[in-house]
């Protein structure tokens, strides 16, 4: 399974990416939304695990274009920021689902396999 983990987090993206290749999961990261989108116009991912708020292009903004050029692409907002509104508004998007950090790790890995499934 390959994944493109999307956060402005650095620490963040080292741990779940270690974690992931862990479970034999091919991981991409990117810092931003643009970096993300470079990122999907030359490789085709299984999973985009993205994060709501980033400067720049935020998670709503950059999943709004996944889904433009890539409908059938799962994508998982991540966000640390409680947000009924983002959360909404991602789903009406076509997000997969919507998870709060910190998030259990086994709990994103199962959510992240079942995107896979149904991509």
């Amino acid at each position: 399974m390959s994944m493109l983990l999307v956060d402005d987090e650095s620490e963040f993206l080292t741990l779940v990416s270690k974690r992931m290749a862990r479970r034999n999961v091919d991981v991409t990261t990117a810092e931003s939304g643009e970096q993300a989108l470079r990122l999907l116009a030359e490789h085709v991912f299984d999973v985009v695990v993205l994060d709501v708020r980033m400067p720049g292009l935020d998670g709503i903004e950059t999943l709004r274009r996944i889904k433009a050029q890539l409908p059938r692409t799962e994508v998982i907002l991540l966000t640390g920021h409680a947000d009924a509104q983002s959360a909404y508004t991602g789903m009406q998007l076509g997000a997969f689902d919507y998870m709060i950090k910190p998030v259990a790790f086994d709990e994103l890995f199962a959510k992240i396999q079942d995107a896979a499934a149904t991509a």
